[in-house]
């Protein structure tokens, strides 16, 4: 008796472990992982341990808080299912993953517990677990449910159990039985209904192999991950086993939405006369000085700030014929009607260039100040 609570204390840890985790969560997904692999009354099966391990990371990685458990019996599965049911109030999203054992009797879908024996009519009654209880907590709290279901496994002790019941033993069917769900769920089965799975020869079985393959591809949905998993098992069992599921999702299901492209771009990189026409421009454009700015038109008469320096060496003369004085007025003809005091909107302001045209008139008003500090306030005034 000791021995035996013991060992469900420590089946148990990793889960109370988890709970409360999950259950202070502010996380959108919530996910019950379990994993059957050491059956105590039959042969052990070689992959549903790691199956569930791998799907319980994967699904962490998303972002889903996880609760999971491995190699359960019937207490801590019922365990596990009333902490998940109790954990997705107010939850997004619910998954659900097993992999183990299960069975069919009169067409009620079971899953398996570890210490399950099965040698009476009456056992599955009390041995084994209906994953629609699982199925109607989710679809009470959750708004988008899914379940996988790998469970379709060779099973000797549905053989088992047939023999027990002796003229019902045809109640005991082949795999699992079709199943049906509320709006907003989606069943995914690891073979069609009456059919049984394989496992696999490696770490996993060929429906975990291709899930964990899928699952996390960004901006794939539910629709398009289950069409690539059936074909790949599909081809990993020479079409002995074709995944199944019944949906009646109300919506695109998503475990890794796609990532939004960044708009913007980066600059493309300068050529070397590029950058040399550049690093002239930054020395001049501030100077005040016409001849700095002819220097730079004299090497880049096309150049990107050729306007702009024509623009300025402008502004500078119509500002020398203002302001230069009686002495200067006949240096060009027609000074004093060529150019206005009145400022001119040049074509690139036109074109938007506020902030040069600030620049400029800032430029011009500190040569001003200059002059008057220098020659006095009434020249000017003349």
């Amino acid at each position: 008796m000791c021995k035996a609570l013991l060992r469900r204390l420590l089946v148990l840890a990793p889960l109370m472990l988890a709970y409360p985790q999950l259950a202070t969560s502010q996380e959108s997904g919530v996910a019950l992982v379990i994993g059957n692999s050491s059956y105590r009354f039959t042969a052990e099966l070689k992959n549903p341990r790691n199956d569930a391990a791998d799907i319980a990371a994967i699904l962490r990685t998303l972002g889903y808080r996880v609760l999971e458990g491995l190699d359960l019996d019937k207490l801590a599965m019922e365990s596990a299912i009333r902490g998940f049911a109790e954990a997705l109030v107010g939850a997004d999203k619910a998954v659900f993953f097993y992999a183990g054992h299960g069975l069919q009797v009169s067409e009620q879908n079971y899953l398996v517990p570890i210490d399950a024996r099965l040698t009476t009519p009456i056992d599955y009654e009390f041995e084994v677990v209906r994953p629609d209880i699982v199925q109607r907590a989710m679809e009470r709290s959750a708004r988008s449910n899914v379940l996988f279901v790998d469970a379709c496994r060779d099973n000797p002790l549905a053989r088992t159990l047939a023999g027990a019941m002796g003229s019902r033993s045809s109640d005991v069917g082949q795999g699992l039985a079709r199943s049906t769900s509320s709006l907003g769920t989606l069943i995914s089965f690891s073979t069609q209904p009456g059919n049984v799975a394989l496992d696999g020869d490696g770490r996993n079985s060929p429906f975990a192999a291709a899930l964990k393959q899928h699952i996390a591809k960004p901006a794939d949905d539910l629709s398009t991950i289950l069409i690539n998993v059936r074909n790949d098992v599909v081809r990993a069992t020479a079409a002995r086993q074709v995944p199944w599921e019944h949906s009646s999702l109300w919506a695109r299901f998503y475990f890794a939405p796609a990532t939004p492209p960044s708009t913007r771009t980066a600059p493309a990189a300068l050529t070397q006369d590029q950058q040399s026409e550049l690093a002239l421009w930054s020395s001049v454009r501030d100077s005040g000085d016409r001849s700095a700015f002819q220097a730079y038109l004299d090497r880049y008469p096309q150049g990107t700030y050729a306007i702009l320096a024509k623009m300025f060496i402008a502004r500078l003369e119509r500002w020398e014929d203002q302001y230069a004085g009686p002495r200067d007025s006949g240096r060009r003809q027609g000074s004093e009607n060529q150019f206005s005091s009145a400022p001119q909107t040049p074509t690139w302001r036109a074109a938007g260039d506020g902030a040069r045209c600030m620049r400029l008139y800032a430029l011009l008003a500190a040569r001003a100040q200059a002059i008057r500090q220098q020659c006095g306030g009434d020249r000017l005034r003349r």
